[in-house]
């Protein structure tokens, strides 16, 4: 049975129901007469609302399904209550972490003022730079990326106000770094790696 003739069955089977109530007081008519359960000795089809098509009757009732026939509901997709965590890149092997830039940037006695771990920035719900971590500081921002390549894509981008050695990118864009101090920065990270 295609859905065009589902509108055309559901008249016929209203108009069947109203010409069998006729002229018997105590069998409900209408619409009434369609949802009573009434045992029938061949299978009737379950008819569902369907929109409605040119051409069908726009007085015709919407048939309700048969009163122990389950009614048709439509999938609703679930959604976990969280995100799943993101998964960032490994930094290189033999690629100093960003933490530990940042120890030693304070170890040889520069200034790496309020440390702040902004990893999370380096997936899609951040940045997204694709990055393995970054530790931000009123100083100075260090990236270390997974590789060297995309390290050097982003410090050209930064071209200026960052220097890369290997896959650790140091940012002074938004930083309070006064130039003639950031060679001593950069020495110590070429000293790292």
């Amino acid at each position: 049975m295609t859905h065009r003739s589902l509108p055309a069955v559901a008249v016929l089977v209203v108009a069947v129901s109203l010409i069998a109530g006729c002229g018997d007081g105590d069998r409900p008519t209408g619409a009434a007469a369609v949802t009573s359960s009434t045992p029938t000795t061949s299978p009737s089809p379950v008819l569902s609302p369907t929109p409605s098509v040119a051409g069908s009757s726009p007085t015709a009732p919407a048939v309700p399904p048969a009163g122990d026939a389950p009614a048709v509901q439509e999938s609703t997709e679930r959604r976990p209550s969280s995100p799943p965590p993101v998964v960032l890149p490994r930094r290189p092997a033999g690629a100093p972490g960003a933490k530990q830039v940042i120890d030693a940037f304070r170890a040889a006695g520069l200034k790496v003022p309020n440390p702040r771990d902004r990893s999370v920035d380096c997936g899609p719900d951040g940045l997204g730079l694709g990055c393995s971590e970054i530790v931000a500081t009123d100083a100075l921002t260090v990236y270390v990326f997974p590789d060297a390549t995309s390290a050097s894509d982003l410090a050209d981008t930064w071209s200026g106000q960052s220097y890369r050695r290997g896959a650790v990118v140091l940012n002074y864009l938004a930083a309070r770094t006064p130039a003639a101090d950031r060679p001593r920065y950069e020495k110590v990270l070429a000293g790292l790696g």
